[in-house]
């Protein structure tokens, strides 16, 4: 039976679980992205400075979708098994491209193969991007088979890549200069717009095609809060591309951040009262209260720790970086 401390337990723990996994989407993201838009360049001086440019963040990075599978496993037992039984194929090509992205930046300085595994480094991002764009699909899709379900689930791996591509660009706006800037605030365009047309069509398939669409949707109140955040969305878009117009540095990041979020709350809004849309709701698939309270004290430690020690990291290590001295001995 459903009390209203286990109700609350709940919806607490799905609340902090999307807003970890909004933390991992945001700052992997735009490291990521910065992995995949190495392979849109050719000098070695190039590579060096992009990866400069995440090499004191990307591992932190990538801590916090270690703490959401943990999370989720133990919070939410059943959508565990049943989101890792159905998506146990992306999720290994997951995993593949970024144990892929950690190998080859630790090996990309070899001076025999070098370039090598900065192709390596690159496609490992792209693939975990694209992994991680097939989940989101398959989880919008209720985890259903079918052509309009693989037209839904490739529409949305290109939504993230390209999302992804997004931020890294943005990012190498903030933390570059000179000529990758320049090339970055071209790249950034480009990506703004797939990423928004991508999600434009999401958004029309699942209204059309999904029962996020038919269930959520349909409500007054939804409508009116998706259509709020619709706006708030448009109003970032517009705030990126005036950023890369007038020079700004740091806005296009900051505006691209604000569009995922509220993608992300969007998202969350339309998936509750469901974990898996039609298929699993939260209370159902939630632990009991002693391990939900058990856990929500453990997490209540840790989370603070985690974010604090990101924010450190990211002021201490703040401005643009400059050629690597191996890579200006090399040049």
């Amino acid at each position: 039976m459903e009390t209203s401390t286990h109700v609350m337990l709940a919806y607490t723990w799905f609340s902090l679980i999307g807003l970890m996994l909004a933390f991992y989407v945001v700052t992997d993201g735009f490291d990521l992205g910065v992995g995949i838009l190495t392979l849109l360049r050719r000098e070695r001086t190039d590579h060096d400075v992009m990866v400069a440019s995440i090499g004191h963040v990307w591992d932190a990075n990538e801590t916090w979708l270690v703490v959401v599978g943990g999370a989720l496993f133990g919070a939410f037992p059943l959508a565990y098994a049943l989101l890792l039984q159905t998506l146990y194929v992306p999720v290994m090509v997951l995993i593949a491209g970024l144990i892929m992205r950690g190998a080859a930046i630790e090996f990309r300085h070899s001076a025999t193969r070098g370039a090598l595994w900065d192709r390596v480094f690159g496609v490992g991002s792209l693939v975990a991007a694209t992994a991680q764009g097939v989940i989101l699909g398959k989880v919008i899709t209720a985890l259903e088979p079918g052509p309009v379900s693989a037209l839904f689930v490739a529409c949305s791996a290109v939504g993230v890549v390209a999302g992804y591509s997004l931020l890294g660009a943005t990012w190498l706006v903030q933390k570059t200069q000179g000529a990758i800037e320049r090339w970055a605030r071209g790249a950034a365009r480009v990506y703004a717009v797939v990423c928004v047309a991508a999600a434009l069509a999401l958004s029309a398939a699942t209204w059309l095609y999904s029962s996020v669409g038919h269930d959520r949707w349909s409500q007054a109140p939804v409508v009116h809060v998706l259509g709020a955040l619709g706006l708030l969305a448009a109003l970032a878009f517009v705030a990126i591309l005036v950023g890369l117009r007038r020079a700004a540095v740091g806005l296009p990041f900051r505006a691209t951040i604000a569009m995922f979020l509220i993608s992300f709350l969007g998202l969350a809004i339309s998936l509750f009262p469901d974990f898996v849309p039609g298929k699993l709701r939260i209370l159902d698939a939630a632990s009991d209260s002693a391990t939900l309270t058990f856990m929500l004290t453990g997490i209540g430690f840790v989370f603070p720790i985690m974010i604090g020690y990101n924010l450190y990291q990211y002021y201490i290590f703040r401005g643009k970086v400059g050629v690597p001295t191996h890579a200006e001995e090399k040049a």
